[in-house]
């Protein structure tokens, strides 16, 4: 007896169409995660109040570029690492040089260039000379004799006479600062991940559908 076997439509065409499909299934599923994930750290950032610029350095890309695999990948940054990674960790901060922290009060203004203003800048802005106040107990000051403007920011005295003249705080000076932990990124990172199982088989279901 003479057996003879034919299948159809062909196996390996099948096989092949199902790779095909799982490869689609999986880029699909890996760039939704990243987007979702790129998403909900942008969203944390803002969300802390460190503002929209900050939370535009945040990027995605996908692994490998232009064609679907089963091994996509996804990769999700700052391009700020150092600042979004402070806020993410909550560091203790100290000087590099072993001595005091500059922190600027409301009366320093901001540097020319809109960060956080030095010593340094403040004097060569206002031609004012900064003069220390050691303290025992609280922050040491660096302060300037001036007077406020409307904005509240200290400024050389135009008065002949010394009217308006005072005594203005212009930097606390601290020896560290611990920086308030703000994000977790962590957590949305393991949600995304958590989250790609589901979505495999969601795009799986789909891919098989269009064909």
């Amino acid at each position: 007896m003479k057996l003879k076997l034919d299948i159809d439509p062909d196996i390996a065409a099948l096989m092949q169409a199902e790779i095909a499909a799982g490869e689609r299934a999986v880029s699909a599923a890996i760039r939704e995660a990243g987007s979702g994930l790129k998403a909900a750290w942008r969203g944390q950032i803002t969300g802390a109040g460190l503002g929209a610029r900050l939370a535009r350095t945040i990027r995605s890309e996908q692994f490998p570029k232009g064609r679907p695999s089963l091994n996509a990948a996804a990769l999700v940054w700052s391009k700020a690492p150092v600042i979004v990674g402070a806020h993410d960790t909550g560091p203790l901060i100290r000087s590099k040089n072993g001595f005091w922290l500059a922190i600027p009060t409301a009366a320093a203004g901001k540097s020319l260039r809109g960060g956080r203003i030095t010593p340094g800048d403040w004097e060569r802005r206002t031609g004012l000379r900064l003069r220390f106040i050691y303290r025992r107990t609280g922050p040491s000051l660096l302060v300037a004799e001036g007077r406020l403007n409307t904005k509240g920011r200290a400024v050389a005295s135009r008065s002949k006479t010394g009217r308006g003249l005072a005594t203005v705080p212009i930097f606390l000076l601290v020896p560290q600062v611990k920086l308030l932990k703000r994000l977790d990124l962590a957590r949305d990172a393991e949600r995304a991940t958590d989250a790609v199982p589901g979505l495999i088989v969601a795009n799986w279901g789909r891919s098989g559908s269009s064909e």
